[in-house]
This record gives structure tokens, C-alpha cells and sequence, in this order.
């Protein structure tokens, strides 16, 4: 293997990085430590913060296999470096799954650990592993003692995020080793070879590698984190700062900075200590809890939830519990609520994992997966509130992963390590600080050569020119950028919305796209029954209102709706899905549990129970009706136990149960689910001829449908069979009993938000598991598509006996009819060209999940072009949710996701902004959560969002004038050997700096969404043109004041005695006389002069960047700001026309004449005037609109406007733009780009009488045929 190979790690990951190996040098290392010692510990403090530099300064490569040091750099858009020390552990084996043979030697010095069904003893070796660190080692080394036949191995791995990663010969690279899944074990594997539990011997030796089963977030010390934030790079330059002015005798103003920087550095480390500890709470609550396990021998131990391990099997008590690791249950079922996982706080129903019998597992006794077998798996974190058992045998589950394996690790991962937010802003803001440092580049190059040429000593000449780089970057522009951010997160608290990602509340300012769930979200959490349409004989009864009547009380089809569900009793409540809910409600039936001490009294399950008030039985027989005969004589005993529970599953799209009628010898299967996944399960002859007809007739007037199905079970079957069956088995050959209509009601909220964000060209999606027809009815009653706009849906197909995969376009409302097929080719390809964009047809996609899966294999450029226009996508699962979100941020939209919290933690996680409607305060599955019920929220959040990224610009753009304005007083006044004073320095950044940056952050959010968007980083032209314009006023008239001091009559150079002020106070001349020489030459005209007009453009730069109107809130209304800005303007006026000896003298300001006061005055106030018409009406007025009428022409992706005559003007302005700027005539977005080219492509959108087939050609990718259909 070559030295230079790369490994990556995680491959396919989120998480993926490209490994390579190195050894310690020690004549490198020996070199390194020269020079940190030479440079005084700043190169040391250099390869601290750059990693990349620190390992190939100090190691040699080698390969992976023998590296002492690994180096990782992750794959994705930030591609960051990260080192980490490779370890050696010694262990009796290699395989953490392997059986050590030798079981009886261990003493019970150590409880054992709950174990996990990865595999059996003959089981090929794993090719990763999770060791623990070296302070693991004693139990190492007492193992290896115990089973001395063993070779000992030595056991190399790193840790890196809390996760171990450890060498795999077979596989030459690092792996972590999970738990269960890295066996692939099957199901059934699960049941007969790791239900039983292990030896203490097997659960100390898994331990080696999977250490102890805890989720750690330790609280840092203050220490720790104090030298972790003092070692940031810009309070090192604080640091290097403070010690030059000291040098300088400027003691004051290091003094203030260092205050600035403790205060700041304490409330930093308060507010990580408290995230630590919230965090360390969070998690404690299951880290350390007893546990009852099973062994090997059948005894059940207990011992402390620490000691668990992959391959235990841990006992479930009746009572609940709060799971300390994922486990999946083997026996018994759970009633689990999720809400720390989710944000959902709806009990769910978990069953014991499917055991087919060994003749039916071909086929449906795959490898167990969490995410597949989620409702079969109790996830850590989780609260179980009570279980359900049979006698002898407890309620068990197999754990398969432990500590930051699990699920709620991995959530833990995530908030400990999060990823940089990707923003423009924020990569452009390092931008403009290295234009600073060039800038003070220059005027360190200027004052050296300067200071040289007056002869001035080296010292002086050092201390000068390192002091303009100080002043360059300001030191409070940390704090400043956040102050804005934590403003907006406080107004957001108030109206309601909590937030753990603050940084991403400005990413919020740019969404141009929301995803909503549709359930919960858009429309109402709760369904009202309409009524029901049952089926007999294959065809379809009238629709009736309700299902409680004496004549249905009896059928197949109110038993399904009575037991096809998945609700509990919790404290006596009835508790479930509220679809399950309101089902029930509505057959009026009564629903029973067994209570512990009635089941403890039968050998068998005790089922639940539903069974109809005696009311609504028949109250006589009716003589001609044998089967009613026979019901009559159990009408006082009419009941039904539900014996199995097959759980709705998304993916499925589906749920099913087993009953048992009493008195009836065979068991009967019910299920209910999505009509067309029902139908399809069901026998030809019970489906109706017009089901389908029936169906769209329902969903296209907005109802949620929902199929019922029954079928008889053989009289085989009996109960334990019944345990272990397959649903594959169960769920097929049903007879179609009938539909459900439920009503879905709009929240009240939901139009009026959906017409804001539609007013403000922000784009709006439905994302949804419920049925299209019903979902597309929605989006056109909420507003989402217009009533006058066409619905085209895409039906793909995959590729099926040798044909290629296809996608069929229909009209929602049309749909269309085959006669004849007639062949063409098209291109969908076409050039970009900048012209007028067509008018584009009012139109929307919406699609299924099924063809999202299609599309997304077969057709992938299609998809990004769908997406510009796909307003619907219906029977979405949750990873396909997910999938969209990433589709759309691939073609560059900012996108927020709306929804409950339930099915769409991927999603949420995944988008920019995503909110979770949940009750609870905060939930981890979003970086936002509203406790208001509905989409309100979402406007808020962008208006908010809008509101601190504008602030954060005015802020940036103020401290960058701020830094320029000083560093263009001192480098005038250094050309006459002078510079600022120390408390002229400390005026100006303490009274007007920091007191202006705190309160102009102050402006609260603009009251309504504005179509204009605000710029997403600082590198653009209206920006760039707002700063350097400033910059370039406020150089001249700084120039033109220096210069012109000079030319007035009364100009002379400085001295204690100079009395140009006509002062005949002899007192005054007095203090003069005794005034002590001024080694800094601060006081001089030039001085006093630059001082005052530097102060007032302080003030007016903070005016006039102080934005208001259409983003924040206009500054009058921000009382703070107003306060300090008029306070600041009357205190300057006040000791410019009125000097006060005791300020002048603190200031070191010197007595000028009073007309030269006015003349300076009136140099201000044309500044001023200057400053505010180039930025109101050049820039604001001009500009701005230019360059947004792009955004608002080219909002490709929403629904146009009509063209009004302002449309017109912003479009030629536009072209007048590109005109002057040629090289920026292009969209950046790839949304802007496809729309481009869509807009000129003769055949888009498909036309509703075509199927596009995907032929691929290795040469040249996918060529899309175009099928036209005549009817």
C-alpha cells in the first residue's frame, strides 16, 4: 500500500472524510519546538488553530495501518481538518461478537450489561470495532489474565466526536463498530439465537469495545473553557493589542479593552456553561438507572444501565421506564411516547419484532434495521409508559446499540458538534476583514517610511506602525455581529418560537421557499368523521352519516373500525393518533384493557377488549334471519380482543390487526389504510368497478379517505402462530369492506399566511403523506395554487419487463385517455440567453412518493426542473421528505420546513430554517419549535430572520467605517508626528461606538414580508457601493478639514502658551504655564479638528446605515438608539461651542476660534447632507431597485404577477445594469439558470397527452423521449 493513499472514512455519510496516516518526527518535533520557542509561543498558538499544519510540520507519512497520528479532513463544502492520536488497546480477542468459550471463571465483580443480537458465535469477524481509552485497560489486562489461552491482539483506534474508530484488517481502513446492524442479522436470527442473553464473561468482554453505555456530555471545567476561548485568534489580537498600547502608555484605553474583552469572554463562557449543563441535564435523566437482565442461564439480574452492551436482553418493567439504549422488543408490546425524539407527544403502540416460521421466510425475513423495524424498536431517550405481558413471559427486548450509537447519541453528536453554518454572510465578513488588514497593510507600510524620513526612533517608529493594524480591526466586532442575533432570538421567545441554533435565525432572512406538512400543520390535527360508504357484494351502498346504527352494529365493517387501530388506556384515557381516535369515537363502542392482577391469573394473553353499548345492540332477534338468531343469543355477550397488532407504517402506508370474536372458533384480520394500497390488496371481485371514480370524487373535494378490509383466518391459526406470523401473510387476498370519509378542516390562520408569503414571491410546497387528489383539494383551498392555475401530474413508472422507465403527464382534473401512440424525440436542452422572459404558463407539478423515487432515480436532471414548479407532493415518506429539501437546496433555494414533528425530523433538520409545531418548549428534532399550533410562526421567523440579517449588515458595515474613519485620522495626524489621544481613543470607542453598535440592533422586524429580498453577503454591489462611498466622503472631508486648518490666518504649530482663542483669563494663561510638555504632540489644531469631525461621522454613518423600512422598523421607533445618537450629537455640540475646561482638558482638546468652530460645523452638516443623499437616493432609490427587480423578475419557481408599468421600468433598469455590468449578467442561483432555460424551451411543460421514457446512454446520460398521446 502507498504512503499517499487516502481512506475514506464513512463513506456515503453524512459524516465522510478522507483519513491519511502519519508517524511522530522527533527531529521535526525537535525543529517546531526551536521555533515556538524563538516566536515566544505564537507558532505554537499557529498550528493550534491550523491542524493541517501542526501534523505535517511534526510527522512523517506512512500508512494508515501504522499511523501514530491520523489526519481527517471532511468531504463536504467546508472540507475542515481535524487530528487525532491513534491508541493500542490490548484484548483476548479481535471480534467483540465472538464467544469466548471459558464462562464460569468470572466472579461477580462487575455487574454485566444487557447484550445485543449482532451475532452468533459462528459469525464471520466484524471488520470494525468501538474500543474504549486506555483507562479501560485494567479490565483489558484482567480479561486477558482470566482467559490466558488466548493470544492477546492488539486493538488500534482513534476517537474523534465521541465516537471510536478502529482498525479493520480485513477491510485496510477504520470503522466504527455500531451494534446490531453491522451483522446484518436477520429477525428471525434474532429470536433463536439472541433472545436468551449473555454470560457475565461475554457482556465484559463486548464491553472492551463498546465501553460503557452512556450518552457523556461533560460539563468542561471554567478553566478549560477559558483557555479555549482565550486561544481564539481574535482575543489573541486583543491580547497583542492591549500589550502595544501599554508599551505606547496608552493605559486607559488597554485598560477599557481589556474590561470590554473580560466581560465579553465571561458572558461567552456562562452562556457555553449553561448549554453544557442544559445538555448534561437532558441526557441524565437515563445515563445512570437499574435494569433487570436476562442471562444466559434464564436467571434475570440486575445491575446499573451503564454496564449494558450490545447482545443483552433487558427486562421491560410493567410500570415504564426511560430506555438507556435502543432496544428492540422480542416479546411483549410498548406504549412508548417519543416526544424527546420527535416533538410528537402521542403515545406509540410498539410490537414484539416479527419471527416468520422457518417456512415462510423466504423473502420476509430480512436483516433488522432500526429505521425499518422503528415500530418494533424502543429508541433511548424514550419514555415507556406501560407494557403489555402474558404470564411466563416478561416483556424483553435485544439491545442493539449503546451510548453515542444510539439514536438519541447521535442527536447529542449533532448539538455537541454541530456543523458551521454555511452562509454568504459570514464567509464574505473574513473577506472584508482581510481587505481591512490590507488596508492596515498600507498604512503600516506608509507610517513606516513616514516615521523614517522624520528621523523618529525605531522604537516609536514600531510601536506607530504595528498600532495601525490595531486600530484597523475593531475590537468589539465579535460581540457587535451578535448582538442583532440575540436581540431577534429574545423577540422571537416572546411571540413564542424557541430557538438552539440562533446563528441559523439569519439564514431565516433569506428562505424563499417553505415546505409545509399538510396533517397537523395546514389543516387541523383533529378529523371529523363525514361518514362512510360501505361495500356488499362488490359494489358500493349510498353514503351513509354515520356507522351507529342497529343494523351495522354486528358487521365486519364497525368491528374493523372498532379494532383496527392502535389506542390505549393511559390513566383510565383514551390515548392515540387522533385519526384512530375520532374512528373509534364515531362507532360509540367501549374499549377494555386487562389490568397486571387479570392477567396474572390466565396463561394466556390477556387481549384488549372492545365491545358495543348494550344500547345500540338489537333489541330482538328477527325470526327469518339465521345468522341474526345466532347473534341474539350472545347479544349480552357481543365482544372482540384484538389479538395482534400490525402498526401504521408510512412506508406502508397501512395498519392491520387480528381479532377474535368470543365464541367464534376462527380468528379474523382487519385492515385499514391509504384506499389505493388497500385496493391493491385486496380480492378483484370485492373492489367496485367505480372505486376509483368514487375515490376521486371524495379527495378532489379536499376529504381524507380511508379503506377498510376483512378477511377470515383459518381455523389453524391459532394464537401463538398468530405471534410470530408475518403481516405479508395476514395483509393479502382481503375482502374490501368500504370507505371512511374524514373531514380535514383548514386552520383558520392558514390562508391569510399562505397569501403573505405568496405577496412576498416567497414559494410554497405541500409535503404530505395524505392522498394526492385530497392534498392538491387543499393547496387550492388554502390558496397554495390558485383556482385558475392547471395541476399536472407526474405518474412515473419504473422499469418493468425490458421497458425503460417512464412518467406519464395528466391534468389533476382531466385526466387523460390512451387511443394511439406516436413517437418524437425532443431535447430538453436549450443555450442561455439574458431576454425577456416569455410569459410562463400558470402551472403546478404534483407527484407521489412512488414517482418521487422513480424520478429521482431514472430522471435526475427532471427532477431539479420539477422542482421549480412541483407545488404538491403527496404519500411522501419521511426520508423522501428529506430528499426533496436537499433536491431544492441543490438547485440553491433557501428553504424553511413547516411541520408537527412527527414524520419530518429529517426534513426539519435538513432545511435552512425548519420549525416544528410542537408544545413541547424546545425540541431537538428542529432548530426552531413554536408553541402557537399553526403557520403563523413562519412569516414571524422570516421577518425576524430579515430583521437580524439587515441588522447584522448595518452593524458590519458600521464597525468597518468605524475602523476606516480612525485609521484615516491617525494616518493624516501621523504625517504630523501626532495621533489620537488616549482618552480621545476611549471616548470614541466607549461612549459613541459600543453604546450606538448595542442600541441600532435594537430596531424590531418591519410589521409585514416585502417581495424584496435582503442580500445574502456582504461582497455585492449595493453594498459595496454603500461602504466605499462612505469611506471616500468621509476621507474628503477628513482631508479637506486637515488640509484647510492649515491655510487659516490664525494657524501656527501648536505650543502650552498658544492662545489663538483671544482668552484673557489670566488664570487660564496660568494653567498653561504649568501645563507638563506633551511627549505625543496630542494637542494641535490637527488634532482638535479631526477629533471633532471624526466624531460626528461616527454618528452620522450610524444613521445612515441605521435601516429602517421595508426590513426592520424605522430607527425613530428604536428609543434607545434615539436617545444615545441625540445625547452623543448635544454633548459634542455642547463642548464644540461651549468649551468646558475640565472636558478639554480630559480629551486634551486645545481652544480653537469660534469661527472656525462654525466653519467646522458647516463642513459636518454638507458631510452629512452628502453622506445621506448618496446613501437614501443613489443607493436606495436607484440601486437597490435595479439590482433586486432580477430578484423579483426572476422569482423563478412562483407564480408571476401580471406585468404592471413599475414591472416594465424595473425590467429596462435591469438591462441597463447588465449593461454597464456585463460580467454580472448571469442569475448566480441554479434555480434562476433552469428556469432560464426552461422559459425558452418550446416544449415545457410536458403537454398532459405525453410519457416521457428515460433511455440512457453511457456517452451522453439520459436522453428523454417524448411519447404524444392523441385522444
Amino acid at each position: 500500500m502507498e504512503k499517499g493513499e487516502l481512506k475514506i472514512l464513512n463513506k456515503g455519510e453524512e459524516e465522510e472524510m478522507e483519513l491519511q496516516g502519519y508517524r511522530l518526527c522527533r527531529w521535526r518535533l525537535a525543529l517546531v519546538g526551536f521555533g515556538v520557542l524563538c516566536t515566544g509561543g505564537f507558532l505554537l498558538l499557529l498550528l493550534y488553530w491550523m491542524p493541517e499544519w501542526c501534523v505535517k510540520s511534526t510527522c512523517t507519512r506512512t500508512t494508515a495501518r501504522d499511523a501514530e497520528v491520523v489526519l481527517l479532513r471532511s468531504t463536504d463544502e467546508f472540507r475542515r481538518w481535524f487530528l487525532a492520536r491513534v491508541r493500542v488497546m490490548l484484548a483476548p480477542g479481535s471480534n467483540p461478537f465472538h464467544s469466548l468459550e471459558t464462562q464460569t471463571t468470572s466472579p461477580p465483580s462487575s455487574p454485566s450489561s444487557l447484550s445485543c443480537p449482532f451475532s452468533s458465535p459462528s459469525s464471520p469477524p466484524l471488520a470494525n470495532g468501538y474500543t474504549p481509552h486506555p483507562s479501560d485497560g485494567s479490565p483489558a489486562q484482567e480479561l486477558s489474565r482470566r482467559f490466558s489461552d488466548y493470544q492477546p491482539t492488539q486493538m488500534r483506534y482513534f476517537t474523534f466526536h465521541s465516537t471510536k474508530y478502529y482498525w479493520s484488517d480485513e477491510m485496510q481502513n477504520f470503522n466504527v463498530l455500531t451494534g446490531l446492524e453491522d451483522l446484518e442479522v436477520s429477525c428471525s436470527t434474532i429470536h433463536s439465537e439472541h433472545s436468551a442473553g449473555l454470560t457475565r464473561n461475554q457482556q465484559e468482554y463486548r464491553r472492551l469495545f463498546f465501553g460503557v453505555n452512556e450518552i457523556a456530555v461533560k460539563v468542561p471545567s471554567v478553566f478549560k473553557l477559558l483557555i479555549k476561548e482565550v486561544l481564539n485568534p481574535f482575543y489573541i489580537f486583543q491580547l497583542f493589542s492591549v500589550i502595544l498600547w501599554s508599551v505606547d502608555e496608552y493605559y486607559y484605553y488597554a485598560a477599557a479593552i481589556v474590561f470590554m474583552s473580560v466581560i465579553s469572554i465571561a458572558t461567552s463562557l456562562y452562556t457555553i456553561k449553561k448549554q453544557y449543563i442544559m445538555l448534561h441535564d437532558m441526557v441524565a435523566a437515563h445515563s445512570i438507572v437499574r435494569v433487570s437482565v436476562c442471562r444466559a442461564n434464564n436467571d434475570v439480574e440486575e445491575i446499573l444501565s451503564t454496564d449494558l452492551v450490545p447482545g443483552d436482553v433487558v427486562v421491560i418493567p410493567s410500570n415504564g421506564t426511560i430506555m438507556p439504549c435502543d432496544a428492540v422488543l422480542v416479546s411483549g408490546t410498548c406504549i412508548v411516547n417519543e416526544s424527546m425524539l420527535t416533538g410528537e407527544s402521542v403515545p406509540v403502540t410498539k410490537t414484539n419484532l416479527p419471527n416468520p416460521p422457518p417456512g415462510e421466510r423466504e423473502g420476509v425475513d430480512g436483516a433488522y434495521n432500526t429505521e425499518e423495524h422503528k415500530r418494533h424498536t424502543l429508541f433511548c431517550g424514550t419514555n415507556v409508559i406501560q407494557t403489555r405481558f402474558y404470564t411466563g413471559e416478561l416483556v424483553k427486548a435485544v439491545v442493539v446499540r449503546t451510548g453515542f450509537s444510539t439514536a438519541k447519541g447521535q442527536l447529542v453528536r449533532s448539538i455537541l458538534y454541530p456543523k458551521p453554518t454555511d452562509f454568504k454572510l459570514y464567509r464574505d465578513a473574513y473577506l472584508f476583514l482581510l481587505c481591512l488588514v490590507a488596508v492596515a497593510g498600507i498604512g503600516f507600510v506608509y507610517s513606516i517610511v513616514l516615521s523614517i524620513m522624520n528621523e523618529v526612533p525605531a522604537k516609536t517608529i514600531i510601536i506607530e506602525s504595528l498600532d495601525i493594524i490595531t486600530i484597523t480591526v475593531p475590537p468589539a466586532l465579535p460581540a457587535a455581529m451578535t448582538a442583532g442575533i440575540v436581540y431577534a432570538q429574545r423577540r422571537l421567545k416572546k411571540i413564542g418560537i424557541f430557538c438552539i441554533s440562533p446563528q441559523r435565525i439569519n439564514i431565516c432572512g433569506q428562505i424563499n421557499l417553505v415546505c409545509f406538512d399538510k396533517t397537523g400543520t395546514l389543516t387541523e390535527d383533529g378529523l371529523d368523521l363525514w361518514g362512510v360508504q360501505r361495500v356488499e357484494s362488490g359494489c358500493f351502498h349510498l353514503s351513509e352519516e354515520t356507522a351507529q346504527k342497529e343494523n351495522l352494529v354486528k358487521s365486519q365493517f364497525v368491528a374493523c373500525m372498532a379494532t383496527c387501530h392502535s389506542l390505549t388506556k393511559i390513566e383510565g384515557q383514551l390515548s392515540g393518533d387522533p385519526l384512530d381516535l375520532k374512528m373509534f369515537e364515531a362507532t360509540g363502542w367501549i374499549l377494555e384493557e386487562a389490568t397486571e392482577e387479570e392477567t396474572a391469573l390466565h396463561n394466556r394473553i390477556m387481549p384488549t377488549v372492545v365491545r358495543p353499548p348494550k344500547q345500540l345492540l338489537p333489541s330482538q332477534p328477527d325470526a327469518s334471519a339465521e345468522q341474526d338468531m345466532e347473534l341474539a343469543e350472545l347479544s349480552s355477550l357481543y365482544e372482540i380482543g384484538i389479538v395482534r397488532q400490525f402498526p401504521f407504517s408510512s412506508g406502508l402506508q397501512r395498519m392491520s390487526v387480528v381479532s377474535r370474536t368470543l365464541g367464534e372458533k376462527c380468528m379474523d384480520a382487519f385492515m385499514k389504510g391509504a384506499p389505493e394500497v388497500v385496493a391493491s390488496l385486496c380480492k378483484k371481485e370485492t373492489v367496485p368497478e367505480d372505486f376509483a371514480e368514487v375515490l376521486e370524487g371524495y379527495t378532489k373535494q379536499g376529504f381524507r379517505v380511508i379503506a377498510l378490509a376483512h378477511r377470515r383466518l383459518g381455523s389453524k391459526l391459532n394464537w401463538h402462530k398468530v405471534q410470530n406470523i408475518n403481516r405479508d401473510y395476514i395483509e393479502a387476498n382481503m375482502e374490501f369492506l368500504g370507505l371512511i370519509i374524514m373531514q380535514n378542516k383548514l386552520k383558520a390562520e392558514t390562508p391569510a399566511v399562505l397569501l403573505d408569503l405568496h405577496r412576498a414571491n416567497i414559494r410554497t410546497i405541500m409535503v404530505t403523506g395524505d392522498n394526492m387528489l385530497t392534498a392538491i383539494s387543499v393547496a387550492r383551498d388554502c390558496g397554495m395554487i390558485p383556482p385558475e392555475d392547471t395541476v399536472i401530474i407526474a405518474d412515473a413508472l419504473p422499469p418493468h419487463d425490458g421497458q425503460a422507465a417512464k412518467i406519464t403527464w395528466r391534468y389533476a382534473d382531466k385526466p387523460s385517455r390512451t387511443t394511439r401512440l406516436e413517437e418524437i424525440n425532443i431535447s430538453l436542452e436549450a443555450e442561455v440567453h439574458l431576454e425577456e422572459p416569455k410569459t410562463q404558463e400558470l402551472y403546478h407539478f404534483a407527484m407521489n412518493g412512488k414517482s418521487f423515487a422513480i424520478i429521482a432515480e431514472h430522471f435526475p436532471d427532471m427532477l431539479q426542473k420539477l422542482v421549480l414548479h412541483g407545488t404538491v407532493f403527496a404519500r411522501m415518506a419521511p426520508d423522501q421528505k428529506t430528499q426533496l429539501i436537499e433536491t431544492l437546496q441543490g438547485v440553491d433555494y433557501f428553504v424553511g420546513m413547516c411541520g408537527d414533528g412527527a414524520n419530518d425530523c429529517g426534513a426539519l433538520k435538513r432545511a435552512h430554517g425548519g420549525i416544528s409545531l410542537s408544545e413541547l418548549e424546545a425540541s431537538v428534532a428542529s432548530p426552531f419549535t413554536s408553541k402557537t399550533p399553526n403557520i403563523s410562526c413562519v412569516p414571524s421567523l422570516i421577518r425576524e430572520g430579515r430583521a437580524a440579517l439587515i441588522t447584522s449588515f448595518c452593524v458590519f458595515k458600521f464597525m468597518a467605517l468605524y475602523s476606516i474613519i480612525q485609521y484615516i485620522s491617525v494616518t493624516l495626524l501621523y504625517s504630523v508626528s501626532s495621533n489620537l489621544g488616549d482618552f480621545q481613543f476611549l471616548f470614541i470607542d466607549i461612549a459613541i461606538i459600543l453604546l450606538i453598535v448595542f442600541t441600532m440592533s435594537l430596531n424590531p422586524a418591519w410589521k409585514e414580508l416585502v417581495p424584496r429580498r435582503p442580500p445574502s453577503g456582504l461582497i455585492s454591489g449595493p453594498l459595496l457601493f454603500s461602504v466605499l462611498t462612505q469611506i471616500l466622503i468621509c476621507l474628503g472631508f477628513q482631508t479637506f478639514t486637515f488640509l484647510w486648518v492649515k491655510k487659516q490666518p490664525w494657524y501656527e504649530k501648536w505650543k502650552p502658551l498658544t492662545d489663538v482663542c483671544n482668552q484673557s483669563d489670566p488664570l487660564n494663561v496660568s494653567d498653561l504655564n504649568n501645563t507638563e510638555v506633551d511627549e505625543h504632540n496630542i494637542q494641535n489644531f490637527e488634532n482638535t479638528s479631526l477629533f471633532y469631525v471624526s466624531s460626528f461621522q461616527y454618528l452620522i454613518v450610524a444613521i445612515v446605515f441605521s435601516k429602517g423600512k421595508p426590513f426592520r422598523q424605522p430607527s425613530y421607533k428604536n428609543w434607545p438608539f434615539v436617545l444615545s445618537a441625540v445625547g452623543l450629537y448635544f454633548f459634542l455640540l455642547f463642548i464644540m461651542f461651549h468649551p468646558v475646561k475640565g472636558i478639554d482638558g480630559f480629551l486634551e482638546i486645545v481652544c480653537v476660534p469660534f469661527e472656525w468652530r462654525l466653519q467646522l460645523f458647516l463642513v459636518i452638516l454638507v458631510n452629512a447632507a452628502v453622506s445621506v443623499l448618496v446613501e437614501t437616493f443613489i443607493l436606495d432609490i436607484v440601486l437597490w431597485k435595479l439590482a433586486f427587480s432580477r430578484d423579483k423578475q426572476a422569482n423563478y419557481g412562483v407564480t408571476p404577477a401580471a406585468p404592471t408599468p413599475q414591472g416594465l421600468i424595473d425590467l429596462q433598469g435591469y438591462k441597463c445594469l447588465s449593461w454597464l455590468c456585463p460580467s454580472k449578467t448571469a442569475p448566480k442561483a441554479r434555480y434562476m439558470h433552469l428556469a432560464q432555460e426552461l422559459s425558452l424551451d418550446p416544449d415545457w411543460p410536458p403537454k398532459p397527452t405525453t410519457t416521457t421514457e428515460a433511455k440512457p446512454r453511457p456517452e451522453n446520460g439520459s436522453v428523454y423521449d417524448i411519447i404524444i398521446i392523441n385522444s
